[in-house]
């Protein structure tokens, strides 16, 4: 019965408190406050100094603000510029034509970025034009940015696999192996997507381009040279063992930086606004982990994991339920909150709900983050939304609505990992 007052409590004053406009981390810090202070016999105040201390000197999240860094780093260069120069040749003789450079464009940069957010703004600032310019249709190339932009999320190096990694104590490097495949599939389901409309609605897609020789398109393709070779490097080094992923993470910096020096971009000026921006996003991050971790030390004193865990367990739901309840459950609360937040308010209760029902947790991390890709092209609070609704002034609701088959496309994705795990297993298990 106390542990069922808590969790009503719990819940009043979290929801309270993010219905006031808390910010996350330190509404993590109040609720697991509350929670230690009226409900266990610990002091509250000695607890919480050495959980955020602790937390906050992880040498493992050392990883996440050189890659926040190198993605701000990077998205200051003309890397967009490059990548459509590059890739626009060799898509035009597929159906939907240069529609599929919001794609590539997307996978590539996630490669090198970790945020949905900065790949859908560096990806759309540049292609948006273009392809409005060539006289595609306005849905096709706002929806075809929308969804594919969520691959920042999970292709490596991704910034929530990382937290992810940290909530859950696995191996950050082999969660980022573990996100390479699925990521290409839902690259190809996205590109498979834009050819089935292209195949059904020829007469929307523009006439292609100038034919090029190949000797023309392999020559346009030096621009991607320099990304190729980053991405390669990072993601090269993680997988033969030569780096940890926080030593990968240096690698990026200082390749971005050389690179960004090469376009002659680097300026003081741009220097220093990829070290505060990325500074500004770690710290709202660092917070939010922070509180989390206060959380799960205070929940864990009051014993809901547990509590629940037994409760779950005595449904006697299968494997397979327990997971389409959980990425229903994901998906709506994702609705509400960020990706991050999402994770760090769940993560104490759900790993050993998973861990209990036999379900491995590295797969359960690449089916999580995909979950928590689909809040971002999902109403009210879907990041990418915002960013799409500030480049294009459209209403929020018109976005959604064009993103809508990308959703199906991730919950389709969602379905064949089930069922064929391997597709996230393979690579981690061959390090």
């Amino acid at each position: 019965m106390n542990e069922i007052t808590a969790s009503i409590a719990l819940i009043v004053v979290l929801l309270a408190l993010l219905g006031g406009g808390v910010w996350v981390g330190l509404t993590l810090a109040g609720v697991a406050w509350f929670g230690m202070e009226f409900f266990t016999a610990r002091a509250a105040g000695d607890a919480m100094a050495m959980t955020i201390w602790g937390s906050a000197s992880s040498w493992t999240l050392t990883a996440l603000p050189l890659f926040v860094w190198m993605g701000e780093i990077l998205y200051r260069t003309n890397l967009s510029e490059s990548m459509f120069r590059g890739l626009a040749p060799w898509v035009n003789a597929l159906p939907g034509r240069l529609l599929h450079t919001n794609v590539i464009g997307c996978t590539i940069f996630a490669a090198v970025s970790g945020s949905s957010a900065a790949t859908c703004a560096t990806v759309g600032k540049m292609n948006l034009p273009e392809l409005q310019k060539r006289g595609y249709p306005e849905a096709q190339t706002i929806g075809s940015l929308g969804g594919p932009a969520t691959l920042g999320l999970l292709i490596p190096p991704s910034i929530i696999l990382i937290v992810y990694g940290v909530s859950a104590e696995l191996s950050i490097s082999k969660l980022f192996m573990a996100g390479v495949l699925p990521g290409l599939m839902l690259a190809v389901l996205f590109s498979g997507w834009i050819m089935v409309w292209a195949l059904l609605n020829p007469e929307k897609v523009p006439r292609a381009d100038g034919q090029l020789t190949f000797r023309e398109k392999v020559y346009e393709a030096r621009h991607l040279i320099p990304v190729v070779v980053l991405i390669g490097s990072v993601i090269a080094s993680i997988y033969t063992g030569i780096a940890t992923a926080t030593e990968a993470a240096g690698i990026g910096v200082a390749g971005a930086l050389v690179l960004s020096a090469a376009q002659k971009s680097l300026t003081w000026e741009s220097f220093k606004a990829s070290l505060f921006g990325a500074t500004r996003l770690y710290c709202m991050i660092g917070l939010i982990l922070s509180g989390a971790a206060f959380m799960t030390l205070s929940m864990g004193y009051i014993g809901l994991p547990r509590q629940l865990a037994e409760f779950v367990g005595g449904l006697g739901l299968s494997p397979a339920m327990l997971i389409i309840v959980l990425g229903i459950f994901y998906i709506l609360i994702g609705c509400f909150l960020d990706g991050i937040s999402t994770i760090v308010l769940t993560m104490s209760v759900v790993l050993p709900i998973i861990q209990a029902a036999g379900i491995d947790p590295l797969w359960f991390g690449i089916f999580l983050v995909i979950t928590v890709e689909t809040a971002q092209i999902t109403p009210p609070v879907g990041f990418n939304l915002f960013v799409l609704q500030g480049m294009t002034g459209k209403q929020i609701t018109y976005i959604a609505r064009v993103c809508a088959p990308y959703f199906l496309l991730m919950v389709l994705a969602l379905v064949i990992l089930w069922f064929f795990p391997g597709i996230a297993t393979m690579l981690p298990e061959k390090m």
